[in-house]
């Protein structure tokens, strides 16, 4: 099985950059979604959970993702992981993940646990400019999770702008292959796919 992370900014398009990863590779493959894996709160009030930063890294269940990636390498099935951004509480499900030759797992703190970086087999930094991202994830935030414009500012303000200062920013010193133009580069993506498409024959 090759991992591969993919790291970068809220609004940088490590979701797309997966699923056109998965799309030119044309092998079975799972794509883990870090944002799944976000701690729940059931003792919280819905304002208590809305006021919590969720940019930080302690806010995600490290050791939970690092379980599941693991049990996927070792060839078991795991349970799909899934989150409520619109009550701020777990939506797990009971769909069945089977391992696949390749996996990938996108988040904005991908690269955290060092754990998961020594499994990965390629680190991917996407580097896209702050205030794109930020019109990325305006569009967003109103369109799927059902925020508004005022809302989206000030957590943008108070964790998302600080948290990639802090961490997310410095993630690109783990990277193998910096993208430079988000999840829909039209060149890096044909060369990746066809890259690890090489990785698996040769494994074969």
């Amino acid at each position: 099985m090759l991992f591969i992370g993919i790291c970068g900014a809220s609004g940088s398009g490590k979701t797309t950059l997966a699923r056109e990863l998965v799309r030119d590779m044309g092998v079975d493959s799972v794509v883990l979604n870090q944002d799944a894996y976000y701690f729940d709160h059931p003792g919280m009030t819905y304002e208590e959970r809305a006021l919590l930063n969720y940019d930080e890294p302690a806010v995600f269940d490290h050791d939970l993702l690092y379980r599941d990636v693991c049990a996927l390498m070792e060839g078991k099935e795991i349970t799909r992981k899934a989150y409520d951004f619109t009550g701020h509480c777990r939506a797990d499900t009971d769909e069945i993940i089977r391992p696949a030759p390749v996996l990938i797992l996108e988040g904005i703190h991908a690269f955290y646990d060092g754990r998961l970086r020594d499994k990965m087999f390629l680190k991917l930094y996407i580097n896209v400019e702050p205030d794109i991202c930020l019109l990325r994830r305006i569009t967003r935030d109103i369109k799927k999770r059902g925020r508004q414009i005022d809302n989206i500012a000030a957590q943008y303000l108070a964790t998302v702008k600080p948290m990639y200062d802090q961490y997310i920013r410095n993630y690109i010193h783990y990277a193998d292959v910096v993208v430079m133009k988000g999840g829909k580069d039209t060149r890096i993506v044909p060369i990746l796919a066809g890259y690890l498409q090489s990785i698996l024959r040769s494994d074969d």
